[in-house]
């Protein structure tokens, strides 16, 4: 019997028009993060859970991949002091490391790890899978990949600014338009305060960060469940709904928040990336949005997040300032502030609106037919030649039948072939067919050059 053979839920494999496509997004965001003076750094899959609990909050934690300790994992472990029903007890004994979450944290650990050898401000990129334990569903997979930029070591309000210029430029280059939300966690805290209960900061930033998803009835039941009170919710229930434009947002917070010194600094910093922005004429709409929270325990300042507005889907990119992460470490006093884009809800979001690029689909641009020994010959020579040139080609291995070879080419998106016969043999000539025209031509060597670079 054969083996059934498959993959984890949550995970896909990938095929090269895939591949085009999602090197299509990687580069594009790379482009946009040079042109603001990122540099690339990597780290690696696995780091020590002891780096990772902790950071997320209790809901991440839960999110964790575990890996478990190499051989006998259960050497030494006394199992009858182990309730198998805390799991986390258990795991804690059994698993050393675990699967990177995101890459902030990570970003953070490297920081401190390498704090001799690198230079501050560091603006950092990485592009790398993360995994996280959730339900897979539309848009959301336990392995992906984050395209992060990060700046730290600097509290300057130009770095928020330059996120939103960013996230403006790289989805103008995708063609996509977006909601680009903007929010302040100073402002969240300075909610609590006003209620006087900062006891439930983090279960208030939880419970409003999903009011698009379930609606202010069902965010107050949350909070009535988590103790907040009747009144209580009502009086930050207007700060969450505020609404009107971002000037008119910014004048009412800059009374509701008078009194209390926290919330104030949250929308001064607001208005600081504003009339930063300006001075850079943004293509997409920027708008502050009061329930955005992004329910991650590190973030101190500015938070961002992104909407496609043509699509139904979750958030394809986010970030914020996160001051105090590097302080876990025993590094602290280094600001930092940063945003992700989400590449897989990308890639769904450009394939559902049919936004990729034509040619992104392709690996070559021309394929020499086979008819023969002697023809294969100078069609492996030109294409020698034409690779050195950075032109991508293809000769087809086997003398079979014409229409197989142009089927193999039609089906490959392979926009030229390139006919070589007795004719073009002692000429030193080509036969050039344009698969999408159908037109056919004889050209020179600097033709084809000319008409495959063109």
């Amino acid at each position: 019997m054969s083996q059934k053979v498959g993959i984890p839920k949550g995970t896909r494999d990938f095929t090269p028009v895939e591949m085009g496509r999602r090197n299509y997004i990687f580069n594009t965001i790379k482009e946009v993060y040079r042109l603001y003076g990122f540099e690339p750094i990597e780290t690696p899959a696995m780091e020590l859970l002891s780096t990772l609990l902790g950071k997320y909050g209790e809901e991440g934690d839960k999110l964790l991949f575990r890996i478990l300790n190499s051989g006998n994992f259960l050497q030494g472990v006394d199992l009858a002091k182990l309730d198998p029903n805390k799991f986390q007890e258990l795991s804690g004994v059994i698993c050393e490391k675990g699967l990177r979450y995101d890459l902030t944290v990570p970003l953070a650990r490297f920081v401190v790890q390498h704090r001799d050898e690198i230079i501050f401000p560091f603006r950092r990129y990485q592009i790398q899978p993360v995994w996280r334990a959730d339900r897979p569903q539309k848009g959301r997979y336990r392995e992906f990949y984050q395209c992060d930029a990060d700046v730290i070591g600097s509290d300057s309000l130009i770095h928020e600014a330059e996120i939103v210029m960013m996230i403006d430029e790289v989805f103008s280059r995708f063609g996509v338009r977006v909601e680009i939300k903007i929010n302040n966690r100073k402002i969240l805290s300075g909610m609590a305060n006003r209620i006087n209960r900062p006891d439930l900061l983090t279960d208030i930033t939880i419970g409003i960060d999903k009011l698009e998803k379930i609606g202010i009835d069902n965010v107050k039941t949350e909070l009535l469940n988590k103790g907040l009170t009747e009144q209580e919710f009502q009086t930050i229930k207007p700060i969450i709904l505020l609404q009107g434009s971002n000037e008119e947002k910014l004048r009412a917070m800059s009374v509701m928040f008078e009194a209390d010194a926290e919330g104030k600094k949250g929308v001064e910093e607001l208005q600081q990336v504003l009339d930063i922005l300006r001075t850079y004429e943004l293509k997409n709409q920027l708008q502050i949005d009061l329930s955005l929270a992004r329910g991650l325990n590190y973030y101190t300042g500015c938070i961002f997040e992104v909407k496609a507005l043509d699509v139904s889907i979750g958030s394809i990119c986010g970030g914020g300032r996160y001051d105090n992460l590097t302080g876990v470490f025993g590094m602290p006093g280094v600001p930092g502030v940063g945003i992700s884009f989400g590449a897989d809800r990308i890639y769904d979001v450009l394939e559902q609106l049919n936004s990729f690029p034509e040619s992104v689909s392709r690996s070559v641009q021309a394929m020499f037919v086979n008819f023969g020994a002697n023809e294969v010959i100078f069609a492996v020579e030109t294409a020698t030649r034409l690779r050195r040139m950075g032109v991508a080609v293809d000769v087809y291995p086997e003398n079979a039948k014409l229409k197989k070879q142009l089927n193999y080419a039609d089906a490959k998106n392979i926009p030229f072939v390139i006919f070589i016969g007795d004719q073009e043999l002692k000429t030193r000539s080509y036969g050039l067919k344009n698969m999408v025209t159908g037109e056919q031509q004889t050209v020179s060597f600097e033709q084809l050059v000319s008409k495959l670079t063109q």
